[in-house]
């Protein structure tokens, strides 16, 4: 007997042409080649209309009407030229994904005919139905009126015939609806206060740029095998499936040679990103079987969270002309590592500093210090919304193992900053001000030039590591939307460095015009004697979250708690701290989120968590009634058959004796078959009980503790009748199939 599973994994396994797409000239060249960058406009646009734009990017300038109308017409024309038909104001709705509704160019003439039309009204402006998009309660369905305005700051691209401008999405009554417009807003924030504390080592320094380099990780699975999993297919996720013998246990998928079929889609797929401008750089096997990652060159923060977006996408439509599908979902298999994005974020001055980057000279490694230890007190003072910003049902699987961070926010700096920041604490003012930068290290091996050592090493058990010049903020999920994580790091980080820049110039006041005097004449600059003293307070503040140990220990959860840090589990619960009177306070003095746009971001959390649960808790029961149970119930009896053919063949004795295997096997499938059934049926009663409670969060937090649950005790029968019953008759595709690609 032959099931679809063997039709399909025999389909997976044959050997498929691979047709790449190979452009004739090298990436430098097609790089940007869709995207409406300084390059097209400095072609496209009119001398005064391009610094003018320019003005409006670099420097938040107002957009007049005027310019806007010559932008869409240049626009337009490099557009058509291009074979575009039609336009789409693309944003990102609060469904982690992104929207688009697409128009033509075409407008009637007035003579019967049509003509080809687009103005700066069409550019910066639409309205689209916001009814239909998770709002939490801030428009109604009657109230359907949302805005989405251009985004001048990320440049426009084409996909196919379709122009495409990135925007924000606000309600009819001004609230954000999407990500993008708090993001840019929290960029506002840490750049005005990052740029303001600069200027105590600087006074030239006129702005700070907020940057992301994500690291975006992801499984591939035959597309064959992908359908014949109505999990997969529905929640993204392997609701049931016993390990392969083989996984990842030999360590030897991780940098390993990449598949040919992978590196031709891998290739396609560049070639796409980097003639969409997302500057992609690296690409590699990952630690799991089937798991790989792409990285790009760190952008500006704002523009590398559309990149992203755009990139999920692209690999989605690229995955499916290869015959694979993209898993995003942060554990699509259990026992093996889940995937990840990593975050790796800094700060930089208009002119080229890092300001996570050790210095030169004393003066810059006060700097480097300074914002070292306020974005730690950023991070400190809100580790629990942190942990807020990257949960989610999918994250929640994979935080905590494997190679992925615990559920608890800490900050790993390494040994020589960490001494370092014990230094400042308690050395003399003079000694704090010689501080020396990077050493240079010489390898024994001759072949090995010197190297800079990094002032850290890596830990991957932190959440938020400190790596040279740069934080990783480990803990965002592959699925996620940047924007989240980023919204909030950011807000910290500008909270806390707006305090420093106030308790310093308090400090400053403060100064008699002797001790101000008597400073000078000791070489001391007051400034920097304030901006020691105020570091020194923080650094002894945010010091419960400074840990470089193991973050997987029973030990280290044990000391978070005693140290204040955040260790709550429930996905639900965690959420709670968008609305900590801490959290509203800082997001409401920056401006970037109000407590109304809060509690709706909350409502909808809420919201997407339960029916994520809720839509798996229907999968594993209509897979486990209908084809778990039939397929083991019709093994069971051929084994009954079988041992009334033994009693045939056989005296009653011998056939008793050969049968005492299938019996126990007849007995097991009775038990593990009627603990499904049952584990079903209390699975159906804890949803219907759940689904009766009409506020949101208590919803979630029923979801999270009534229904979850029982997933997994479904999932452990179903893995143990995997392992016994014939394998010709198991209806689905097993791990060891879905987990290497032939």
């Amino acid at each position: 007997m032959e099931t679809l599973r063997f039709q399909v994994v025999g389909e997976a396994f044959k050997k498929k042409p691979l047709d790449v797409k190979t452009p004739s000239e090298r990436p430098a060249k097609y790089f940007g080649k869709k995207v409406f960058n300084r390059e097209k406009m400095y072609k496209y646009l009119p001398k005064d209309v391009y610094e003018k734009m320019i003005d409006v990017m670099d420097n938040g300038a107002r957009l007049d009407r005027d310019v806007a109308d010559a932008v869409a017409a240049g626009m337009k024309q490099w557009a058509t030229e291009n074979g575009v038909t039609h336009y789409t104001h693309w944003f990102q709705p609060l469904t982690e994904g992104t929207a688009e509704k697409h128009d033509s160019f075409l407008e009637h003439d007035g003579k019967g005919g049509m003509v080809e039309e687009f103005s700066g009204k069409l550019l910066v402006q639409q309205e689209p139905d916001a009814s239909s998009f998770p709002s939490g309660g801030i428009r109604s369905t009657f109230e359907a009126r949302g805005y989405s305005a251009w985004d001048p700051t990320s440049p426009v691209f084409i996909i196919d015939d379709t122009l495409c401008i990135p925007t924000v999405f606000i309600s009819y009554t001004g609230e954000a609806l999407d990500y993008k417009a708090p993001l840019l807003r929290a960029l506002h924030a840490v750049n005005v206060a990052a740029t303001e504390v600069c200027q105590y080592f600087d006074p030239t320094v006129k702005k700070v740029t907020s940057n992301l380099g994500w690291e975006q990780e992801y499984f591939l699975v035959d597309e064959g095998l992908y359908s014949a999993r109505p999990d997969l297919l529905l929640t993204g996720r392997t609701l049931m499936g016993h390990d392969s013998a083989k996984n990842q246990q030999m360590d030897d998928h991780y940098f390993g040679a990449i598949p040919e079929r992978v590196a031709a889609f891998m290739r396609e797929l560049e070639i796409e990103a980097l003639e969409l401008g997302v500057p992609c750089k690296t690409r590699h096997n990952e630690v799991a079987p089937n798991q790989f990652e792409l990285a790009p060159i760190f952008e500006e923060t704002n523009l590398a969270v559309d990149h992203n977006m755009l990139l999920m996408s692209v690999m989605k439509r690229v995955a499916r002309k290869h015959g694979f599908r993209v898993l995003l979902h942060e554990k699509p298999f259990a026992g093996i590592n889940g995937s990840g994005k990593h975050n790796n974020w800094s700060l930089s001055t208009d002119n080229g500093v890092l300001l996570h980057a050790p210095g030169k000279n004393a003066v810059q490694n006060l700097r480097f210090a300074t914002f070292i230890v306020e974005t730690l007190m950023g991070v400190y003072r809100h580790n629990g919304l942190l942990k807020a910003s990257i949960m989610s049902a999918t994250n929640a699987h994979r935080l905590g193992a494997n190679e992925a961070p615990p559920a608890i926010i800490s900050s790993f700096l390494g040994k020589q900053v960490s001494e370092l920041l014990d230094h400042i604490e308690k050395a003399d003012v003079s000694d704090i001000l010689a501080i020396a930068g990077k050493q240079g290290m010489k390898m024994d091996i001759p072949e090995i030039p010197e190297l800079l050592i990094d002032n850290t090493d890596r830990n991957r058990t932190s959440p938020f590591a400190f790596t040279g010049n740069r934080f990783e903020f480990r803990a965002v999920g592959s699925e996620a939307n940047c924007a989240s994580a980023m919204i909030t790091l950011n807000s910290a980080v500008a909270e806390a460095l707006v305090d420093f820049k106030k308790r310093v110039d308090a400090k400053v006041d403060m100064l008699t015009s002797k001790q101000i005097d008597d400073l000078k004449q000791s070489g001391h600059n007051p400034v920097m004697h304030a901006i020691i003293d105020v570091l020194r307070e923080d650094i002894k503040t945010c010091k419960p979250i400074r840990f470089n140990g193991n973050g997987y220990s029973d030990e280290w959860v044990e000391e978070a708690a005693k140290r204040g840090l955040d260790v709550e589990k429930s996905c639900p619960i965690i959420f709670e701290r968008y609305l900590d009177e801490d959290s509203v306070k800082m997001f409401e003095s920056l401006g970037v989120m109000t407590r109304k746009e809060l509690e709706a971001r909350n409502e909808v959390k809420w919201e997407t968590y339960t029916k994520k649960i809720q839509i798996e808790a229907r999968v594993l029961g209509d897979i486990s009634m209908n084809h778990i149970i039939p397929v083991a119930t019709h093994y069971q009896t051929q084994l009954l058959q079988n041992i009334c053919n033994m009693s045939v063949v056989f005296p009653i004795e011998t056939a008793d004796k050969l049968s005492e295997r299938n019996k126990k096997i007849i007995e097991e499938i009775a038990e593990r078959t009627s603990t499904i059934e049952k584990g079903v049926d209390e699975l159906v009663n804890a949803r219907k009980q759940a689904n009766k409670i009409e506020d949101e969060h208590k919803k979630a937090i029923a979801y999270h503790d009534t229904v979850e649950p029982k997933l997994d005790e479904i999932r452990y029968q179903i893995d143990k009748l995997e392992l016994i019953v014939d394998d010709s008759l198991w209806p689905l595709p097993k791990y060891r199939e879905l987990l290497f690609i032939r």
